[in-house]
């Protein structure tokens, strides 16, 4: 407790001497000192400490060996052992601001980095780990520290992606009970859940347990369901664990142990390990930091066998790492004119005290600008590419998943980020393949505790002596399904058979109990049953249970064994053939249709033949009969009068096409009609039952009720309950109007077992909706998905039909080949044929008509001109004549027409021409006359 105080006072007075601002006292060095003071703060005694120091000490060295680096300037540190104590861990941290250092490196765990982190805000140093992995550190709250190193958060994405990949669902975790523990496994859980899993159980470790904590806690683990083990710890305190677990035997065969990167850090530091310590860990399965091999990490590698006995760690490699990126930021930071610059805070100077001198700790005034040059330094590590993103994490965040198999380990796969697991290294999955946790490939095989290759199952029923207590509904009908004997009390029937060869599969034992629900006077509610599940009263419930949306909510079923959605059940007569039985298949309308449809087809073919067709003319009565004959007896394909015209062709053609459809539905539904068994009922199915005010009845205690009155807006008045078969049969024969019922509304399972000895009742209508039947587990029971994967084996081998065989199978009353009476063929199912060729009739009409007013206005061009009143008379009584004609006759009396006028004009023309002729001559010998009379007189003047 005065530990705790002192501690606490500490922190107090170092995050609040910053929130009094006043007067500074500055002092500075060189822009490039000659020597630049960093610290770091590890474990010594820890195996992570051991290397990390020769590493950074290592890196030191090479850094102030390089004058290309910090040109001149060299880098001292001083290490501080914080002896796995917070407390020291903030002395050493006070120690190093005296010291006036500009960075410390660590500390080593993620609690004291939590504690210093305060310090190294309040004096703006900034803090740089390559071991403190919590997620919690990359908050806001810890703006000066920097994480060299990846995050927690992906190593729990990668044992996340691991359940997901092995279909466990559930899992342990083990871990140490501090900040590093539980905010790992806070992070764990998160990802679990991302991915449908979840952590069934937290086993937290007190950090200060003896070996007998330990085991107390692990007693605990032993006894719950889950045999999927996370342990998240350190390296020191994880071969503790596992030496208590193998003492307990829970490294056996059906044990499942996942370890963070803590294993691989004690297996790659401390190898050989002996092999009792080796021993512990077979079959684990644990996660190394992924680095690329390089000529970088070979060199180091080949260095480091020379400065220590101790195996290199991914540790060693990001605390060399942690030096070179400190000496880049620190380089870029001179470049920038920074220099070394602290300020002395008077405020300190106010807070007496003779133990701790705080007036001697100086604000590192560069603080923030180093701190913003290390975060933009971009370079090659010994682990690979070191870049930061926005959030402060390394780029790249990958993992090697290791198999612990004889004397070291086995690589299984590979996770990254971007890739997920994969089989082939990070680097190429980023690029080559998508995230394939889930694929068949994603990971080599594995050797598990025991040792077997064979993936145990994850988890097994709690090792507490109870067998499970199974609820079975105790019917009083339809025990073929679930009953109980008489004399012995053994639960029997369909389920129960079911269910046995089922467990029967499973490849592992269950043990269970089955307890009789009901009162044996009536059917009890299935539904109260499965709430005595989410109550805790029973295990499981096996028996005719319909899996339900209200009953999901409760409890998780299994895959259904049997299909048995709600259907409805009335009395049904057979139907008998009668006289008039050929009119059935169509409907009064479909039969007036047809019959307008083929006197128009006769009309339209009669009109477009007429005037050139001579089977189509003649005297009135001759051609009514031809349109009848030709129309009728195009049904059958047989009419003898021939189409010539093209319009008729088109029509005809179609109407063929038309009456083929006819008569092929007709002959169907009449042979439907005449040969098979007939059954009809005035109940169509639900709708109908829901148009109508008729009592319904259905199954006690079933769900039937509340689904009609919710889902159909039935009135409860109209239900009426029903126990037994029998009563069943009674109320159907005695019918509505008799006290009875309409019709019967339940599950199609029970009624197709009603049916098999009742043919005065069928199935009418569609079944209505669609479910099955289930065995009710409580929520998260795995072994709902098991029992699923069971009964689909029993599907895929023929056991579940041979079981329904056994108990289902009834030959007495079979309704097969009997099928209702079917609706006759309505208009509607012909409605497109018919309008597309009325409209086919209605464009040729319309082609013929203007191709004949056409022809007739050319036959009779000075109709064009007369007036209206004769437009009303005879110009029409002429066009009437005009298509009535033969279209022969009209072309031969315009040809004669045109003969006559041809000869008219003819003549005209001669007559014109002799008189022209003759004028021209008289006009032609007066001229002369004239001319000759002129040269006399001249011939006399001149002799004159």
């Amino acid at each position: 407790m005065p530990m705790n105080l002192v501690w606490a006072l500490v922190v107090l007075v170092v995050n609040f001497s910053g929130c009094f601002t006043e007067g500074m006292s500055n002092s500075s060095v060189s822009t490039r000192p000659d020597v630049v003071n960093i610290a770091s703060i590890l474990t010594f005694d820890s195996i992570i400490g051991k290397v990390a120091k020769i590493a950074l000490q290592a890196a030191i060295e090479d850094v102030n060996s390089d004058p290309a680096i910090l040109k001149g300037t060299k880098l001292k540190i001083t290490f501080h052992d914080s002896n796995y104590s917070g407390f020291l861990s903030m002395m050493a941290a006070l120690q190093v601001m005296e010291t006036e250092a500009v960075a410390i490196i660590g500390p080593q765990s993620s609690v004291i980095a939590h504690v210093i982190s305060h310090v190294a805000n309040e004096l703006q140093v900034p803090l740089l780990s390559f071991t403190a992995t919590d997620p919690a550190l990359s908050s806001l709250q810890y703006p000066f520290f920097v994480r060299t190193t990846h995050s927690d958060l992906y190593q729990m994405a990668a044992i996340a992606d691991i359940v997901q990949y092995y279909e466990w669902r559930h899992v342990i975790a083990i871990y140490m009970d501090d900040d590093h523990g539980r905010n790992g496994i806070i992070s764990l859980g998160d990802q679990l859940a991302a991915r449908g899993c979840k952590i069934s159980h937290k086993a937290p470790i007190n950090p200060q347990a003896t070996k007998t904590d330990i085991s107390d806690v692990l007693v605990q683990v032993a006894l719950m369901e889950s045999r999927v083990l996370v342990v998240h710890t350190y390296a020191n305190w994880g071969l503790d664990i596992l030496e208590v677990a193998k003492s307990l035997q829970m490294l056996n065969n059906g044990y499942v142990w996942i370890a963070t990167n803590w294993l691989s850090t004690v297996i790659d530091i401390s190898s050989p390990l002996p092999l009792k310590t080796i021993d512990v860990m077979q079959g684990f399965i644990t996660l190394r930091s992924y680095t690329k091999e390089s000529n970088l990490t070979r060199k180091f590698a080949s260095e480091w066998r020379n400065l220590t006995t101790f195996g290199l760690s991914t540790y060693c490699l990001y605390a060399y790492d942690t030096v070179w990126l400190l000496a880049r930021a620190l380089d870029a930071y001179f470049d920038q004119g920074g220099n070394m610059s602290f300020s002395k805070d008077i405020r300190l100077n106010e807070l007496k005290g003779e133990i701790l001198n705080l007036n001697s700790l100086s604000i590192f005034n560069g603080g923030n600008l180093l701190l913003q040059d290390i975060l933009k330094v971009k370079m090659k590590g010994l682990t690979g590419v070191i870049e930061y993103t926005s959030d402060k994490d390394l780029v790249f965040p990958a993992y090697e998943v290791l198999n612990v198999i004889g004397t070291g380990v086995r690589k299984i796969g590979y996770w990254s980020n971007s890739s997920g697991l994969s089989t082939i290294p990070p680097e190429t999955a980023n690029t080559d393949t998508p995230r394939q946790s889930s694929s068949s490939e994603a990971l080599h095989d594995m050797v598990w505790p025991g040792p077997t290759m064979k993936k145990p199952r994850g988890w097994v029923f709690p090792e507490n002596g109870r067998q499970m207590v199974i609820g079975v509904p105790h019917r009083v009908s339809y025990t073929e399904f679930v009953g109980q004997s008489e004399d012995t009390s053994a639960f029997k029937g369909y389920c129960i058979d079911v269910f046995t060869s089922a467990v029967n599969l499973l490849p592992y034992a269950v043990p269970y109990k089955f307890e009789s629900f009901g009162d044996s006077v009536k059917n009890p509610s299935n539904t109260k049953l499965v709430s005595l599940i989410d109550a805790g009263v029973y295990d499981a419930a096996v028996g005719d249970i319909a899996i339900t949306t209200n009953r999901t909510r409760l409890a998780d079923f299994s895959q259904p064994f049997i299909e048995s959605g709600l259907v409805v059940v009335a009395p049904v007569t057979r139907s008998k053939s009668s006289t008039w039985a050929f009119l059935r298949p169509f409907s009064p309308l479909m039969w007036c249709v047809s019959g307008i449809f083929f006197i128009v087809v006769g009309a339209v073919v009669w009109t477009l033949e007429h005037r050139i067709n001579d089977e189509f003319r003649g005297p009135p009565k001759k051609q009514i009969v031809t349109v009848l004959w030709f129309t009728f007896s195009t049904m059958f394909s047989s009419h003898r009068e021939n189409t010539l015209s093209a319009l008729g062709r088109m029509v005809l053609i179609l109407w063929l096409f038309v009456v083929l459809i006819i008569n092929s539905s007709y002959t169907a539904s009449l042979t439907s009609i005449l040969t098979v068994q007939k059954l009809y009922s005035p109940i169509k199915g639900i709708d109908s039952l829901m148009a109508s005010k008729d009592p319904i009845g259905y199954q006690e205690n079933s769900f039937v009720r509340n689904y009609l009155i919710a889902e159909y807006g039935i009135h409860e008045d109209r239900l009426i309950p029903l126990s037994l078969p029998e009563d069943f049969e009674k109320a159907l024969k005695a019918g509505p109007n008799h006290g009875g019922v309409a019709a019967v509304v339940d599950e199609r399972a029970y009624l197709e077992l009603f049916l098999s000895t009742r043919c005065d009742f069928s199935i009418v209508g569609q079944e209505f909706t669609k479910n099955g039947w289930g065995f009710a587990f409580p929520q998260d029971s795995p072994l709902a998905a098991d029992l699923s994967t069971a009964i689909l084996k029993l599907s895929e081998n023929g056991e579940l039909q041979r079981i329904h065989d056994k108990w289902l199978l009834r030959s007495a009353c079979s309704s097969q080949g009997t099928k209702f009476e079917v609706d006759q063929l309505e208009l509607a199912s012909f409605q497109g044929l018919f309008f597309i060729f009325g409209m086919a009739c209605f464009l040729a009409l319309i082609i013929y008509i203007a191709q004949t007013i056409r022809q007739f206005y050319k036959h009779y061009p000075d109709l064009s001109e007369t007036t209206g009143r004769s437009i009303q008379s005879g110009p029409i009584k002429t066009f009437i004549s005009f298509v009535d004609e033969k279209e022969e006759t009209t072309k031969a009396r315009s040809k004669r027409k045109f003969s006559e006028g041809s000869s008219s004009t003819t003549y005209a023309n001669n007559a014109a021409m002799q008189n022209y002729n003759s004028n021209r001559t008289y006009a032609d010998n007066a001229s002369l006359q004239n001319y000759n009379g002129s040269r006399i007189d001249m011939s006399v003047d001149t002799l004159k």
